[in-house]
């Protein structure tokens, strides 16, 4: 059947968490699987991952974390909104908790996007090529506006838009992931207004919540694009990215954020995600989908309405169309 033409960037995550996750990422760019990666700062390989960046000329975001490990800004000297008792973020959860329930001082986010974009400028010497969110919680309601204010201020340019057809229908994902897929989803879609406002721009389609971990395979990336991609006129050209949490299992203590690597860092998924991407039946399934891999800088050649999707999906634009 024949489909739109699309340019997809395959984004990993979680640069820097820890040395074996980042072998496994610089693995899978220097065999063209991956084109894109995400930077954690507090992370602790954070440094010699921004050292690896530079010498495989990886094209490098910041990978914005409020949810886990230590703060790099201000809050890390005393008493903050962000930090539970121990001085470390309140978890992927517990930020959110903290957020619903208006605990989280707004200004406080502020100065933490700050210092970490600040801290990204020192260890690559450059602005980050996109900011996206750990955990997803730059789409979190009143943290996406002072996030996109502050992408703005610095100039960068490209975020990443959560919202993935059809993921309530993934009938293969467990009910917690299933509801928390669709929680980022209906966060995501209320952040558009706030990023589009501040000028930031993102890919047409996004996949990856229904694809993550154990549940990554050949079938299911190219289902995940093809649901993405009903409506839009053949010959289109579409822009998407697939998250993606390639790399080798943490092995205790090395790596996390301050508080050592999580259960998913130290299990089998991570080097699970890694072999489907590199596996020669997915670049042959993406090759006759249609898809081309590219960076995300790539993108910027892309104007305002060229390869414009159907009217159900107009939010996901890459730079939404003027009012």
């Amino acid at each position: 059947m024949a489909r739109p033409r699309v340019r997809l960037v395959v984004t990993a995550d979680d640069f820097g968490y820890c040395p074996r996750r980042d072998e496994g990422i610089v693995e899978a760019f220097l065999e063209g699987a991956v084109t894109s990666v995400s930077l954690l700062v507090n992370g602790a390989a954070a440094e010699s991952a921004a050292e690896l960046a530079r010498r495989h000329r990886i094209p490098t975001g910041l990978h914005a974390n409020l949810s886990e490990g230590r703060p790099v800004g201000p809050a890390r000297r005393g008493a903050s909104s962000l930090l539970g008792p121990e001085g470390f973020f309140l978890g992927k959860m517990g930020f959110r908790e903290a957020v619903a329930a208006g605990d989280v001082v707004l200004p406080q986010v502020r100065e933490e996007m700050e210092a970490q974009l600040s801290r990204f400028r020192e260890l690559l010497g450059r602005e980050p090529t996109h900011v996206d969110g750990h955990q997803h919680v730059h789409v979190l309601p009143g943290v996406c506006r002072v996030f996109a204010e502050a992408l703005q201020v610095c100039g960068v340019r490209f975020t990443r838009l959560p919202l993935e057809r059809g993921v309530a229908g993934c009938t293969w994902l467990e009910a917690p992931a299933r509801a928390f897929a669709c929680s980022v989803e209906q966060d995501a879609h209320a952040a558009i207004g706030p990023f589009a406002h501040h000028g930031l721009r993102w890919t047409d389609v996004f996949v990856g919540l229904s694809t993550c971990g154990r549940h990554m395979s050949v079938h299911r990336v190219s289902g995940a694009l093809a649901r993405a991609l009903e409506g839009i006129p053949t010959g289109r050209l579409v822009t998407a990215e697939l998250m993606a949490h390639p790399g080798y299992p943490s092995v205790p203590p090395a790596g996390g954020c301050g508080e050592g690597p999580d259960a998913f860092s130290c299990s089998w998924e991570r080097l699970h995600e890694l072999r489907v991407l590199l596996a020669p039946a997915l670049r042959a399934q993406l090759a006759q989908d249609g898809v081309q891999l590219c960076a995300l800088h790539e993108l910027d050649s892309k104007r305002p309405g060229e390869g414009a999707p159907s009217e159900p999906a107009l939010e996901t634009f890459l730079e939404p169309s003027p009012p």
